[in-house]
């Protein structure tokens, strides 16, 4: 069946089609002669019952220079009434303006598809709902008073503070067991953001490898292990860091199988969980998750295949 597909992304322009989730899941709906059409976020509206957007028709191709030829004007959508299946795309962070974004789309439940579901996006931010899975992570602090922190790290030495909802790696510090700048972080940190912020021990296991692993309705489709690229302790590719093909550990098919069913259950159809040396969850990246390209790449499979299987069998 075709389908009316929209995505709620990044410029369109700006996309990096060699590693591009967002793309990869524009090119597979295209194969299957899905109509797509692309919209900022900026533009949804609600009025009198209805959810619109601006939005704009659209073709896609892997050319670097010529990925995207629109095929049509700009002009407002019902989000209801002209379009099947909404992804859910747009870069975090994860705030007041995505929160509200995502309320928004769950009004359309019952009429149009939201991937992933909204409501279960606002009620799972990545370093939040992760901690349902805390037996199988490091020993973990989520506070923001100095003295809590000051007794965390007395505690287990050398330790990496992040943003709570933070992404791509940014923002991420490594405070050594000296304890050195960490009171002039914590008052960085409180005055950036004003929720909590996440403390881990410094995993030495990160040197064999951070693992992005893809699941699709609850299920395993790929992995891919990253490293820390050259003077660097964060592995995001993002960051510098590099990737390799990768299998799954039985510590790690132990976390997949732990949450797979509740990711199915929750609406959750494209998710990429990190695990650091084989064995510590850290995050449960549920916004917009990335890394099928790579992972495609390296184990000649076809993700955004298996994620369109999942939302027709959803439709």
């Amino acid at each position: 069946m075709s389908l009316r597909v929209a995505v709620q992304m990044d410029p369109i322009e700006s996309v990096n089609i060699k590693g591009d989730s967002s793309f990869a899941l524009m090119l597979g709906a295209q194969a299957r002669g899905h109509k797509v059409w692309h919209y900022d976020v900026t533009t949804l509206a609600y009025e009198d019952g209805r959810i619109t957007a601006w939005a704009r028709p659209l073709t896609v191709q892997r050319v670097e220079g010529a990925h995207f030829e629109w095929q049509g004007e700009t002009r407002k959508i019902d989000l209801a009434a002209d379009i099947d299946v909404i992804l859910m795309r747009q870069d975090p962070p994860f705030g007041l303006g995505y929160i509200s974004a995502a309320l928004l789309l769950d009004r359309l439940k019952g009429h149009t598809l939201v991937v992933n579901d909204p409501r279960e996006v606002v009620n799972a931010p990545e370093k939040m709902f992760v901690l349902d899975y805390a037996q199988f992570m490091p020993p973990t602090l989520v506070a923001r008073k100095l003295e809590d922190i000051r007794a965390f790290h007395a505690k287990y030495g050398a330790v990496v503070v992040k943003p709570l909802h933070g992404n791509g790696g940014k923002a991420i510090f490594r405070i050594e067991a000296d304890g050195t700048n960490l009171s002039a972080l914590s008052e960085v940190f409180n005055q950036t953001w004003p929720e909590p912020h996440m403390v881990q021990p410094f995993l030495p296991e990160v040197a064999e490898g951070d693992k992005r692993i893809v699941l699709v309705d609850g299920e395993v489709s790929g992995a891919i292990n990253r490293f820390p690229g050259e003077g660097e302790f964060r592995s995001n590719l993002a960051q510098g860091g590099y990737a390799e093909a990768a299998e799954l550990t039985a510590r790690e098919e132990e976390i997949c199988a732990a949450m797979g069913p509740e990711l199915k259950k929750r609406g959750l159809v494209f998710v990429g969980i990190d695990v650091i040396g084989g064995k510590w969850l850290t995050e449960i990246n549920v916004t917009s998750p990335t890394g099928i390209v790579a992972i495609d790449e390296f184990n000649g499979t076809d993700t955004p295949a298996l994620i369109w299987d999942a939302i027709e069998r959803r439709l």
